[in-house]
């Protein structure tokens, strides 16, 4: 059910009064503009003068059928849906509606909760595709920097554009590959620090015995190999920025060195007394909770709260919606150019499979992904067996809370054969368990359907 008003075009088509009624009002009431037409030939001239986003058809009519309507719309309409209903429900007649290309067969009698959530997953694939669309020549939103145009992340260009109009240091958070750096030269090249240097620092990334070194420097002779004087970091970075990437990896001794630059701003150089003023600003980032690494006395307290001055924290990707397939429309374009290819398109299902796998590597894990698509794709359309294993699960996944522990189950094994191109070998090392046990869930999954089918 949608959560808030819209206004999504539905043309509703009934040969049935009370039908049509029914259904206009009750989609009326959260906020759908509803055209109603009895027949065929009636919504054939509202398609041709109105602009509608999802098509509700009646499977049996006079003269002209609802099949007819949907492969009437599918050849002439590819930015509207279809979902057809009907009261003679048949497995034939279901399979013969998708193959039309109905995206969704609803059987009469049924209940107003059933019909809003099939429109809105309906809408919901329709938004999907017309988000994930290649075309050059549509504009991909970009925001300091970050493609997306969530609320989410709305809310970090806005945290973004004020950090860049002081100078007080910037605890930047959020998991590997979200983007942490990026803010970083936003808050940078946004500010009056912009034409300085803008110094990242991979914490991580240096042995521990060097950081002190790399950080700040050393004079000749300070230890073995030092054949010569050398500044650090922060004096390269005099007058800019210095981004910490994973702070969270120094150690504790390094840790009192750094608080003593942030307290004093003023450098050491390893093996000299004298010290020398800089100025520097500081962002940090960390894909680790700081607050629960402080309370294990893993992290210094008192740098903590010098470094979270302000916070910005970067959203996964899992929690960006559409954001999804706007870098990937972006970065599909972006390697098929590399590549001296035109943009490739996503069919509907592969759509669905990026936006609903979790993306653990958020946005560096969506580019990886796109450019193997670009490089591996034979033709111009990214269809659901082109994507890696676990995003073609997600595709063939069906959300929701309102099924049984059966049904989930009987689903996963499903997807799992359908992955594997019904290899019950490689499937039954997939679920982690014997042939026997597989052959056995088996059972229990068809033996519903042919129930179901001998009653249709």
């Amino acid at each position: 059910m949608p959560s808030s008003p819209t206004k999504e075009r539905i043309l509703v088509v009934d040969d049935s009064a009370t039908t049509l009624e029914v259904l206009q009002r009750n989609l009326t009431a959260v906020g759908y503009r509803v055209f109603t037409a009895p027949g065929v030939a009636e919504a054939v001239a509202i398609l041709e003068g109105t602009a509608l986003d999802l098509v509700i058809t009646d499977l049996k009519m006079p003269k002209v059928s609802g099949l007819d309507l949907v492969r009437h719309v599918r050849e002439n309409f590819k930015d509207t849906e279809v979902m057809m209903i009907t009261g003679y429900p048949s497995v034939e007649g279901a399979v013969n509606a998708v193959k039309s290309g109905a995206e969704e067969f609803l059987a009469k009698p049924f209940t107003d909760e059933e019909l809003l959530s099939a429109v809105q997953r309906v809408l919901d694939k329709l938004k999907a595709r017309r988000s994930g669309q290649t075309a050059v020549d549509q504009e991909v939103p970009v925001h300091k920097g970050f493609i997306g145009d969530s609320k989410v992340m709305h809310k970090v260009f806005v945290a973004i554009g004020k950090a860049m109009f002081t100078s007080a240091t910037v605890l930047i958070s959020g998991e590997s590959g979200t983007g942490k750096e990026l803010a970083a030269r936003a808050i940078h090249y946004g500010s009056t620090r912009s034409s300085a240097p803008f110094v990242p620092i991979n914490c991580g990334g240096i042995p521990e015995a060097l950081l002190e070194s790399e950080l700040f420097g050393h004079v000749k002779g300070a230890f073995t190999g030092a054949v010569e004087s050398r500044a650090g970091f922060f004096v390269a970075g005099d007058g800019g920025t210095i981004f910490l990437d994973e702070v969270s990896d120094m150690s504790l001794a390094m840790q009192v060195k750094l608080l003593r630059v942030l307290q004093d701003k003023e450098v050491c150089m390893v093996g000299s007394n004298r010290s020398r003023k800089v100025d520097v600003r500081i962002l940090a980032a960390t894909n680790r909770d700081l607050h629960g690494l402080v309370e294990k006395r893993l992290f210094r307290e008192d740098l903590f709260y010098r470094l979270n001055v302000i916070t910005i924290f970067i959203p996964p990707l899992r929690e960006r919606g559409d954001d999804i397939l706007l870098l990937a429309r972006h970065f599909v374009t972006e390697f098929a150019a590399e590549s001296g290819k035109s943009p490739l398109r996503f069919s509907d299902k592969a759509l669905q499979g990026l936006r609903n796998y979790n993306w653990p590597g958020n946005v560096r894990e969506l580019e990886n992904v796109i450019q193997r698509l670009v490089v591996m794709t034979d033709g111009d359309l990214i269809e659901v067996p082109d994507l890696p294993d676990l995003c073609r699960f997600s595709a063939l996944r069906r959300t929701g809370f309102t099924r049984t522990l059966a049904e989930v189950e009987a689903e996963y094994i499903s997807n799992v054969l359908a992955s594997v191109a019904g290899n019950k070998t490689r499937a039954a090392e997939i679920l982690g368990i014997d042939r026997k046990t597989l052959r056995e869930k088996l059972k229990k999954v068809e033996s519903p359907r042919r129930t179901r089918s001998s009653r249709s």
